[in-house]
């Protein structure tokens, strides 16, 4: 069995998430890590989990590329931390932004209000013990892992990981997790990165209901895509797949503090 680690369950895709939980589990996935994004999409993540609480496992977040989001929803989605901090596993998703740095009037400012939106939250992560589930791809990558060690997080996750491989092995050797998508199966970056990665620093994902290429063209993507995802590591690692399946869950496991039954 495997864990999907980052799937957007609020999506309107996922509204019957029962049905969404009973099709990944034939696909072998325990159960999913459901991330928010704003105020609203962390509601329907507690709701989703609420339901279904051995089989979701909810991360508020506030997502860096947003650039609709106030300072009054960030401090929304801080006080949703802290009224919920014992029932969720993990601050998530959010970050540094990048891809928004190109429509951006102010590319400058933008940085510089991310930074001190990240900040905000890693301390609040550090105040209630939970991980981070970050969003820093490529030159945002770099920046990140200071921010994360000036905060004292010990345990964080850089989802959907694109950054140099030096940038990685910072990552790696401080002790935290990188997770690869379905990306994995067909772009050679992210086979590479996963040739790199330890298997004991990697996590899988499907940050469904993101569309993907390759075979997955046309495909609606959900959390059973985690187990594809997981047979592909297995097979660049040159290692069975059930033990690759137990050794990614058990990395999920570490980061999260997930009970596994």
């Amino acid at each position: 069995m495997i864990v999907d680690t980052h799937c957007h369950l609020h999506d309107a895709a996922f509204t019957d998430v029962r049905s969404t939980l009973s099709r990944a589990n034939d696909f072998d996935v325990w159960g999913v890590v459901a991330v928010g994004c704003d105020p609203t999409s962390n509601l329907r993540t507690l709701d989703a989990a609420m339901g279904h609480q051995k089989l979701v496992w909810p991360a508020l977040g506030f997502h860096p590329e947003w650039d609709q989001l106030t300072d009054a929803d960030l401090e929304a989605v801080e006080a949703q931390i802290v009224a919920h901090h014992a029932h969720i596993v993990a601050v998530g998703e959010v970050g540094l932004p990048w891809y928004a740095l190109g429509a951006a009037t102010d590319a400058a400012a933008l940085i510089t209000q991310g930074r001190a939106r990240l900040n905000r939250l890693l301390h609040l992560a550090t105040r209630f013990d939970l991980p981070v589930i970050l969003h820093a791809p490529h030159a945002a990558a770099a920046e990140a892992p200071d921010a994360v060690r000036a905060a004292s997080v010990e345990r964080a996750v850089f989802h959907w990981h694109k950054g140099d491989p030096d940038v990685t092995d910072a990552i790696v050797d401080a002790g935290h997790f990188i997770s690869v998508t379905p990306e994995v199966v067909y772009r050679d970056r992210d086979r590479e990165l996963v040739e790199r990665v330890p298997l004991d620093s990697l996590l899988v994902e499907s940050d469904a209901p993101w569309p993907y290429q390759g075979e997955f063209e046309n495909t609606p993507s959900g959390p059973w895509m985690a187990a594809r995802v997981a047979e592909e590591v297995a097979k660049i690692k040159r290692l069975p797949a059930e033990e690759t399946m137990y050794r990614l869950t058990v990395n999920a496991c570490r980061l999260f503090h997930l009970v596994w039954a």
